[in-house]
């Protein structure tokens, strides 16, 4: 063989190994002379899209989608050389290469993330997309790749974990509830006048208690709403496997009827076939017994021991012939037997392993029920002690009001004492034997009184049950009550 004259294109490069050369040449056009071998390896780029799944430092997952256009570095000879060896032998759309760029910008984007936490990641999300190209170009170098461009886009959440959704949710409700905060301030420095106080103290009471039993009402109307949905899925549910359930009987019966009409047709035709081997024997009886005429004319004729000797063989012939034909009727009654026994018994088979799926089945769909109540019940408490500010006491509080806890043991104490004699204390002001003249002085009198009798029966209260006052009412600082 001899000289031959190769031209690579102007996206390619001739890698030339051999006779004459010590490790590798690269060249644009060559003459490949005996004992060379010239490889032809294309430099354009190619894109490279990735989803890339991270976990950052507090162990949040996400996902980060990126582009690169990843290509060998055309303008560096020996990262050429590089690319040659290493990756050229392979399609660049190949297996092997995508999964080679794929663990190394898998890799860095990994250990990247680890070492930073989700808000650093989301608010520099510019310095980490920029610190993510730099560690994989730091390992592409050695395969002889650069990256001519990537394209990082928003950072995703991982289905199960919406930290990034959550987040949006809390400054949108983070805003508006500023915004409402607002309004109020500019509502109340509106309020001017000596009885600036007295209005605001009396409107934010009105306020609180006006919210307070509204929300009490749409909560309660959610719930019970709810409560309906649910019950009513559940309903549909069962309705649906029991449709199942008898579609799957109907169909069981169905063929249990096939396979009794299979025996049913079986058993006629190992009867019919009896009934046709007997005429056939009964037609080879009467054709013995006209052959036995026959053998009983000649048989005058004939010297008598030839006749007797006929006669012995015949004889013997047929209780052979019967013999025979008797036991080929009984192994056909026996194997049609065995294959309606076989029947029977892949019927009853095949019904008890339907039987086994329906309740595999069901099991799994009362489990995958119980797994979205818990599910929802978990949102809809979160959603309660975000509502909440975040008082698990406030939260706690509403819990037991709404499911009836107070009245329950308030019927339980009045239980515990019926019959008895309770000891029942009386608070006083210390000042009530004073003049009453006036109708104002005195109903401020009676209301001062009530409100001086707050304090300490929420402290007997505390000391007898355990139960604090709520957070709106007051809080407990001073001593136990004296009672009179």
């Amino acid at each position: 063989m001899g000289f031959v004259y190769r031209i690579a294109s102007p996206s390619e490069y001739l890698a030339i190994t051999g006779y004459g050369i010590n490790d590798v040449k690269l060249a644009k056009k060559a003459w490949i002379a005996p004992g060379q071998r010239c490889t032809r390896f294309d430099i354009s780029p190619v894109n490279y899209t990735f989803e890339v799944q991270a976990m950052s430092a507090e162990k949040l997952p996400f996902i980060l989608p990126a582009v690169f256009t990843i290509g060998p570095r055309a303008d560096d000879e020996e990262c050429l050389l590089r690319y040659a060896k290493l990756i050229s032998p392979h399609d660049k759309l190949s297996h092997h290469v995508n999964e080679l760029v794929k663990g190394v910008i898998e890799g860095e984007t990994r250990v990247l993330a680890a070492s930073m936490t989700m808000e650093e990641i989301f608010r520099g999300t510019k310095h980490f997309k920029q610190a993510v190209f730099e560690k994989v170009q730091l390992e592409l170098n050695q395969f002889g790749l650069i990256i001519y461009n990537a394209n990082v886009k928003q950072l995703e959440d991982v289905p199960g974990h919406e930290y990034f959704s959550y987040l949006g949710q809390k400054t949108q409700q983070e805003a508006v509830n500023q915004a409402k905060v607002d309004v109020a301030e500019a509502r109340m420095k509106g309020e001017v006048g000596a009885k600036e106080r007295e209005g605001t103290t009396r409107q934010n009471a009105a306020k609180v208690d006006a919210e307070t039993k509204v929300y009490t009402v749409k909560r309660q109307g959610e719930g019970a709403k709810e409560e309906a949905r649910v019950k009513a899925e559940v309903k549909v549910f069962e309705n649906e496997r029991e449709a199942e359930v008898a579609e799957a009987n109907s169909e069981l019966a169905m063929k249990k009827a096939g396979w009794e009409q299979q025996a049913r047709v079986a058993e006629v035709e190992a009867a019919q076939a009896v009934a046709i081997r007997e005429a056939e024997l009964q037609v080879e009886v009467e054709r013995r017994n006209a052959a036995r005429q026959t053998e009983r004319l000649k048989a005058e004729h004939l010297s008598k021991a030839v006749v007797d000797y006929e006669m012995k063989v015949q004889q013997a012939n047929w209780e052979l012939y019967n013999r025979q034909k008797a036991a080929e009727a009984l192994l056909f009654e026996q194997e049609k037997e065995a294959d309606a026994r076989r029947a029977a018994a892949e019927a009853a088979f095949f019904a008890r392993q339907r039987e086994a799926e329906a309740e595999l089945y069901a099991k799994q769909k009362e489990a995958e029920g119980l797994a979205a109540m818990g599910q929802a019940q978990s949102a809809y408490l979160s959603a309660m002690l975000g509502a909440l500010g975040g008082s698990y006491g406030a939260l706690r509080d509403y819990l037991m009001i709404s499911s009836g806890v107070y009245q329950e043991m308030a019927r339980i104490n009045a239980d515990a004492i019926r019959g008895l004699e309770p000891k029942i204390s009386v608070w006083t002001n210390g000042g009530e034997g004073g003049d009453a003249s006036g109708g104002g002085g005195s109903a401020m009198k009676e209301m001062a009184g009530v409100y001086k009798m707050l304090p300490p029966l929420l402290t007997t209260v505390h000391e007898q049950t355990g139960m604090l006052p709520p957070a709106w009412m007051g809080t407990l600082t001073g001593g136990p009550p004296t009672s009179s």
